[in-house]
Parts: C-alpha cells; structure tokens; sequence
C-alpha cells in the first residue's frame, strides 16, 4: 500500500495532468482499506470498470512506465472508468475496489487487468472470483498461461500477447498454447518499438509505441460482452 501512498500525492503533477483522477477506496470485510486511483476521462456514465494491476514489484504509482499504469486514461475514456491499485491475489481486496466503483456507479461492468508478473494475480482470481466480475484480461501472461483452462468458467478471460515479446518468463507461445488447448480469447499484436530489457515496460513486452491499438482491442472485447 505504500506505493499507492505515495503515488498518489503526486496527483497534481503534470504527468497526471492530463485526466481527471482522485484518489479513493473501499474496505474489505474485516474493515482494511483498499486504496486505488479511479481515472476518469469522460462525463458520460460508464458502463465498464477496468481495475489495473501492475506487473514487476505489484506496486502502482501514477508515474510508474508500466503499460497499463501509463495507458490508465486511455482506458477510462468513452464508457470506461480505469481503477488503478497494486496488484494482489487476494478476492477480498480486489471486492473491496468493486464495492466501491458499483457504489458510485451502479450496474457497472467491472473487468480486472493484469500485465506480467501480474497474471498470476488474474489467473488465480479468474477461479476464486469467477462470475463475481464480468471478465479478466491477462496481457504479457507468464509462461503458466499455457495451462489456464477457462472452459466452465462464468467470466469471461482474454489473453493478449505481443507476437515478438523476447521475455523468456512470459513467451507468447504460451499464450497461443492457451487458445489451441481451450479456445481461450487472444488478442495478438505486432509493431510498435522494444527499448531496453526484454521484460521491461518499454520492450514490445510492454506494447511500446502500440498502447492504444492494444488498449482498444482490449476494450473491443470487453464490450462485444455486452
């Protein structure tokens, strides 16, 4: 929760400038506060919550270069909000950021995201939290991928992947693995620029110079749900 701390006095920076964000939170059932930033780019009510988890350490910052962090207004415009909040396995807390975001906006369609090393938060919850959220969307998914199996599952699950990410703990192979064995959603990209290490943030690992191209796939998808 630190990082979340911290992060979020840096709100009236410049780099946070560009979308209307708050800091917020909800509370598990024992009474823990579960912090998130909400980013909203639009003054229509959503219809869709997207909560973004970051890979690496788990721990988001607003300034942080992970794709999702640094997409998080992208993904709140049109008929979406963005809940940005470090990443965890636990279902508690990811409910308590649900609670939350359907307490401000009723019936809204809440989808959870990970990136990284934080699909092994997504696959875990895609079983403990299923048919308690719309969907989940592992990007980048660590190599275990291959062998999430969806099949019977309420929610629904997208896989997206970068077809030249050289990462050797989150191979797209596995991914493409995925949707052979069970048929699970993919999402393929190619383009963009890869910078520095192969399992950074501005790698093709991190859909680098395609953000939006990639965003909106994912939130095609999410919508075709209904």
């Amino acid at each position: 929760m630190k990082g979340i701390v911290c992060g979020l006095l840096l709100l009236l920076s410049p780099v946070a400038a560009w979308a209307g964000e708050q800091a917020a939170s909800g509370k598990t059932a024992d009474g823990t506060t579960v912090r998130y930033l909400l980013t909203i780019t639009d003054s229509q009510t959503p219809t869709y919550a997207v909560i973004l988890m970051p890979g690496g350490n788990g721990i988001m910052s607003p300034q942080s270069g992970n794709f999702l962090i640094r997409s998080r207004s992208i993904f709140a415009e049109g008929p979406f909000v963005a809940a940005s909040a470090d990443a965890t396995n636990k279902p508690e807390r990811i409910m308590a950021i649900i609670s939350d975001l359907q307490r401000r906006y009723p019936g809204v369609r809440v989808y959870v995201v990970g990136t990284s090393r934080s699909t092994e938060a997504t696959m875990a919850l895609a079983h403990s939290l299923d048919g308690k959220v719309a969907g989940f969307v592992h990007s980048s998914s660590m190599n275990s991928i291959s062998s999430f199996d969806p099949r019977g599952l309420k929610s629904r699950n997208l896989i997206v992947l970068h077809k030249k990410d050289y990462c050797q703990v989150t191979k797209p192979s596995n991914g493409i693995a995925s949707k052979q064995s069970y048929g699970t959603d993919l999402v393929e990209m190619d383009g963009g620029r890869s910078i520095g290490d192969a399992c950074e943030a501005y790698a093709y690992h991190g859909y680098n110079g395609i953000e939006r191209e990639t965003v909106d796939k994912i939130k095609q998808w999410i919508m075709a749900g209904g």
